[in-house]
């Protein structure tokens, strides 16, 4: 009878509950304004894919891989559990199809391509990972693969999750909108987003990635901007996915509650690798291999011929005019003399005629853009003086983001668009970062 009480106290106990834990932050400053168990290291399970995306973003940045290049499926990779996106061995499938598959879906298959096709294998990828987490001071993460099946030593905490998600808001903006996406193309098949319900439920979220196993529990990540305001909320441990939702919308009420309403935006440093590898190669799978160093120079080429004497004056004219209105800007005009009044530039100074009507372009700084084909528009002025005004005092707050950019304003209908060209695309992409977490308008454009 007793070992029969056992038996039915057993079946109708309820599962243990994985450990519990959160964190609330205000991802403009990095300030904690909540915390508990935040430090305990637990599963992450799907969470890990977070950085999985972070190298996969880095990667293209650095040139190691193309967001079209075709990646092979191993068998590897075919034969993970699902969540997949249902890859199959032998096939190919573009690097961003895969992305979009491990961000919105969450799929196992698709991460452990992305592992492959970066670093050849799940455990030379899971070293990449580690090495990342220490760049970026998540000091409690140990990774053991790219998807976050449960393995024996894969461990997070809801501290080190909410530092990352904080890195992939600000160090990849230009990639940061598809955690917001409720489905995508994702070549093979449509993915929904395993955390639209959050998105659809509250006002302002925009991401980040959701988690679940048996021994994790319901995890998941979880920003939402108001205003000015960026909260990033942690629940590790859920009970059920309703339970996990619920309650990151509690800490995320509870952070914008508690946080400033105007607070200085602390963008973080992209992270620096002391031991990277010194030389890399290309894998036969097509994919390159790795290289944390800058892409090489291209070599030098032909060059340009000498500009007309008329380009030459109207470029003088226009530095002057910059000069002038740093100097009055800086305090350091003579004292006493007035700034001389300058007549408004015309456009058609500088561009030479053409067949084909085109709007006209002012050069307001002296530069090549060479393969630099990227820029940041300010939006449109009333004026060709506005508009280069904004520039210079743009250039001026934000000095160091814009010192190797052409100041340029363009005539539209409507008005005169100033303009920060010469850029590349991780350039361009980060300064408009900048400007829009001090509220500044601005968009990119590229090629």
């Amino acid at each position: 009878m007793g070992l029969i009480l056992c038996v039915v106290l057993g079946l109708t106990a309820p599962a243990r509950a994985a450990p519990y834990a959160a964190m609330v932050m205000d991802a403009r400053t990095g300030e904690v304004l909540h915390s508990r168990n935040a430090d305990t290291r637990l599963h992450p399970a799907s969470l890990t894919k977070m950085m999985t995306l972070y190298i996969a973003f880095e990667a293209v940045r650095l040139g190691e891989i193309g967001l079209d290049t075709e990646v092979l499926i191993s068998a590897n990779a075919d034969a993970e559990p699902p969540s997949h996106l249902g890859l199959r061995a032998g096939t190919t499938i573009r690097f961003r199809y895969l992305i979009r598959a491990a961000a919105i879906r969450s799929a196992n298959d698709a991460a452990t391509a992305i592992a492959e096709a970066l670093e050849g294998s799940e455990a030379a990828f899971a070293r990449r990972m580690n090495r990342t987490a220490r760049a970026l001071g998540m000091t409690r993460t140990t990774f053991r693969n790219a998807h976050g099946l449960t393995s024996d030593g894969h461990l997070s905490t809801a501290r080190d999750m909410t530092i990352l998600g904080r890195r992939l808001v600000y160090d990849y903006p230009q990639y940061y909108n598809i955690f917001s996406r409720r489905e995508d193309d994702a070549g093979i098949a449509t993915v929904r987003n395993t955390n639209r319900a959050v998105l659809n439920a509250y006002a302002g979220a925009d991401g980040i990635k959701t988690g679940y196993t048996r021994a994790a529990g319901f995890n998941l990540v979880a920003s939402a901007q108001r205003g000015q305001e960026r909260i990033i909320a942690t629940v590790f441990g859920g009970r059920s996915a309703a339970w996990r939702n619920q309650r990151i919308m509690e800490l995320l009420d509870m952070g914008f509650e508690r946080a400033p309403s105007r607070a200085t935006v602390r963008v973080p440093p992209l992270p620096s690798y002391p031991d990277a590898p010194s030389s890399g190669g290309v894998r036969a799978s097509g994919a390159v291999a790795r290289s944390l160093r800058p892409i090489p120079r291209p070599a030098p080429v032909a060059p340009a011929p000498e500009p007309s004497p008329e380009l030459l004056a109207a470029i003088g004219e226009a530095v002057g005019e910059a000069l002038t209105e740093i100097e009055t800007a800086a305090g350091t005009a003579p004292p006493g003399v007035p700034p001389t009044p300058r007549p408004e530039p015309q456009a058609t100074a500088i561009v030479p005629p053409r067949p084909e009507p085109i709007a006209p372009e002012v050069v307001t700084r002296a530069s090549s853009t060479g393969s630099r084909l990227y820029g940041v528009s300010l939006g449109r002025q009333p004026s060709h003086h506005a508009a280069e005004r904004l520039l210079l005092r743009t250039a001026l707050a934000e000095l160091g983001t814009f010192d190797d950019a052409l100041r340029r304003v363009v005539q539209r209908s409507g008005g005169y668009e100033a303009r920060f060209a010469g850029m590349t695309e991780d350039q361009a992409a980060r300064a408009c970062a900048r400007l829009s977490a001090r509220h500044l308008a601005c968009e990119t454009f590229g090629p």
